[in-house]
């Protein structure tokens, strides 16, 4: 219920500042059944989510590792096999003042290895800053990339049949195989 009481006659400062807090407390008083109104929360849909979103392509890297994953890091979901793993490995290597998905630098020395077909490409955005990045196996220096990323991004070289992506024994994202 609104109440409204006569305003005695004051000094012209005074009757601007009795007015203006006057309007403060009316609009205040408008603005609660709005906020009644919508106290339930709606849902969060993936494209409202600000922060870490990345999509990673994986190809030629074997069954059970290509494919299109989402990853969203702080906090972790998505369909990538392992998101707490990868949101971990994604965190330890970034650093301030580095792109933690940076190239290798074309004036690199690198041991002439092949370390098989596979390659990725992430795109979206981390630590607020756009990513889109490639990764391959082309040679030691891009191999030592990739595996700096596991298990973002798969493990490589695993025997057939060994789970290559993730910490749990059942899922095919993991660093190395566990004992049994």
């Amino acid at each position: 219920m609104i109440s409204l009481s006569v305003m005695p006659v004051l000094p012209r400062g005074a009757r601007a500042a009795a007015l203006a807090a006057a309007s403060v407390t009316l609009a205040a008083l408008t603005a609660v059944p709005a906020a009644t109104a919508s106290a339930a929360p709606t849902p969060v849909r993936p494209e409202d989510r600000a922060g870490d979103h990345l999509t990673l392509v994986v190809r030629h890297a074997g069954p059970g590792r290509d494919g299109r994953y989402e990853l969203f890091c702080h906090p972790e979901s998505g369909d990538h096999p392992d998101p707490a793993g990868a949101c971990r490995v994604l965190d330890a290597n970034t650093q301030w003042g580095r792109d933690p998905f940076a190239p290798v630098p074309p004036d690199s020395v690198c041991t002439m290895l092949y370390g098989g077909p596979a390659t990725a490409r992430v795109t979206g955005t981390w630590a607020g800053r756009p990513v889109d990045a490639r990764y391959d196996r082309g040679n030691g220096c891009e191999i030592a990339r990739w595996d700096r990323m596991v298990p973002f991004l798969p493990r490589a070289g695993a025997a057939p049949g060994t789970p290559s992506w993730t910490t749990s024994r059942t899922s095919p994202w993991q660093h190395s195989p566990e004992p049994a």
